[in-house]
């Protein structure tokens, strides 16, 4: 049976083995080199007008560089990398989902899980994608038993290149148009939704080129700065007229007593040492590292004060703007990671192991879970008032809306504790009620009064118990339903009720006597 890639291309399962670098030599030894030196912002223009043509190598080592120079940068970045990793995920059938889809479903989950061990780097490596503009794993696949099991491989971007139309990823085996991507042997991440366009500029790392540019020379002039700042001006002082050898010998005088201390100078001339009292603090520098350190933080992150505290004046609504921009960020990159993994992990790890499940349209999906839970404290407290007015509300929504799964059906559940008093104990109401409906009654007049008080109760019992369904079936919650029993309980009917217990009880012990008395007789 011929296999089909997500895309309708056949596989060659064959190849799959191995992986497809392994075979172009070029790759295996590629240098790591460094574009920042001698960086300038017209050679850091040609790189990024390279990248433009079509050539990503020279812009994706300038990238490495930024990240291994910029501390601020790096430390951001990884916020925004490692976020993913951090979400519970799950492998979803589709909608309208056959029993060999569903089997499907689970089959791929408990693989992903129990099988594949770095499924999280995985995801980390992946997520390189938003700064460089593309991410890309290798699969290795080998059989485990009968399964076929992919290992992974993240390769650099400096391994990728783009066609002649710029826009396809390839591999760059030194070819003009590079080596297509082996079917079903890569995960392939572009996240175009960031920047539409030619591949080359997708990465947001190309907004940080120019405020890591910028930073550097004020980091550079900063250091410089430093080595002189607060150190006392030392003036030589030469007569008019003086000819140039004695000139010379002053300037060799005035760096010697700056260096050792110590000087000669010809007779006549003099030095002042004049101290410091001015300002010149380096502010302008440190503003500049500033600004560059917030402008990373808003295109990485898209806020800055999950980096700085500052104070702001205007209260905890700017933490809360701001929160709520990294979960936006967050929601759109696992919600890309997901429809990558989908199309180049779960499809072809079913699409290998599941005979006749080889549809990417019908394909499970893998997702992570990015609905945050609803406040608990908030949902308990209105719930049951909006029930008690009225309101009809589906029990699986509020599952949904609190985040907690709907047990199976034999699946044990947590129980609030009864209030005091309020178990019933074995001799209890219960007890009676069993006795009333299942003894037999008797002929004599204690026991024809019990059918007439198992009627009453059932008659006072059943109208309790339709309030109760009602409750039951309004309530979202067990936290739900005992708060409605508990509010509804006052106002229950329960004079009539415990009149027939009393009787009840009272029967049943006479019952019980009389019963006795007619043993002790017949042993006599």
């Amino acid at each position: 049976m011929k296999i089909l890639d997500a895309n309708g291309h056949p596989v060659d399962t064959g190849a799959l083995r191995e992986p497809q670098t392994s075979r172009i030599a070029l790759l295996q030894h590629q240098m790591i080199e460094s574009q920042l030196d001698g960086l300038t912002p017209a050679r850091a223009a040609r790189i990024l007008k390279d990248a433009d043509r079509g050539d990503l190598t020279a812009q994706a080592q300038l990238f490495d560089d930024m990240l291994d120079r910029d501390a601020h940068l790096r430390a951001e970045y990884d916020k925004r990398r490692g976020a993913p990793v951090a979400l519970d995920w799950r492998i979803e059938p589709p909608h309208n989902a056959s029993a060999a889809e569903k089997a499907a479903a689970a089959w791929a989950e408990e693989m992903l899980r129990d099988t594949v061990d770095d499924l999280e780097d995985v995801v980390l490596a992946m997520m390189d994608a938003p700064g460089y503009g593309y991410a890309a794993v290798e699969l290795e696949w080998e059989r485990y038993g009968s399964d076929w099991i992919p290992n992974f491989h993240p390769r650099p971007q400096t391994w990728l290149t783009t066609d002649a139309n710029r826009r396809a990823l390839r591999l760059a085996d030194g070819t003009a148009d590079g080596a297509a991507l082996q079917p079903m042997g890569w995960l392939l991440h572009l996240p175009s939704k960031i920047k539409t366009g030619y591949l080359g500029r997708a990465g947001l790392f190309r907004a940080c080129l120019w405020p890591f540019l910028y930073k550097s020379y004020a980091i550079g002039d900063f250091a410089e700065f430093l080595e002189t700042y607060g150190l006392p001006i030392i003036l030589g002082k030469y007569m008019a007229g003086a000819p140039e050898p004695e000139k010379a010998s002053l300037m060799r005088a005035v760096a010697a007593l700056g260096r050792d201390a110590r000087a000669i100078m010809p007779d006549g001339m003099s030095i002042e040492i004049q101290k410091i009292t001015g300002g010149g603090e380096g502010s302008h520098h440190l503003n500049m590292v500033d600004w560059a350190d917030r402008a990373h933080s808003k295109a990485t992150l898209g806020q800055t004060t999950s980096s700085e505290a500052r104070g702001t004046g205007l209260g905890s609504g700017v933490a809360d703007l701001h929160g709520q921009v990294r979960a936006d960020i967050l929601r759109s990159d696992a919600r890309q990671l997901a429809g990558t993994l989908t199309r180049d992990l779960v499809y072809p790890l079913i699409a290998l192991n599941r005979p006749g499940v080889d549809s990417y349209r019908r394909c499970p999906r893998f997702a992570f879970d990015v609905v945050e839970s609803e406040d608990l404290e908030k949902y308990a407290e209105a719930l049951p008032k909006l029930v008690g007015v009225g309101l009809t509300i589906p029990r699986t929504w509020a599952h949904e809306k609190l985040r907690i799964p709907l047990p199976a059906a034999d699946e044990a559940v947590l129980c609030a504790p009864a209030a005091d008093g309020a178990v019933t104990a074995p001799g209890g109401a219960a007890a009676a009620f069993a006795a009333l409906k299942a003894r037999p009654p008797a002929q004599d007049a204690v026991g024809r009064s019990l059918p007439r008080l198992a009627a009453e109760a059932d008659a006072e019992v059943a109208g309790w118990l339709a309030r109760i369904d009602a409750m039951l079936d309004a309530a979202g919650s067990l936290e739900e339903f005992r708060e409605q029993l508990l509010a509804c309980y006052p106002t229950l009917p329960a004079e009539k009720l415990a009149t027939v217990l009393a009787h009840a009880f009272a029967t049943i012990e006479l019952r019980g006597r009389a019963e006795v008395a007619d043993e002790a007789g017949a042993g006599d």
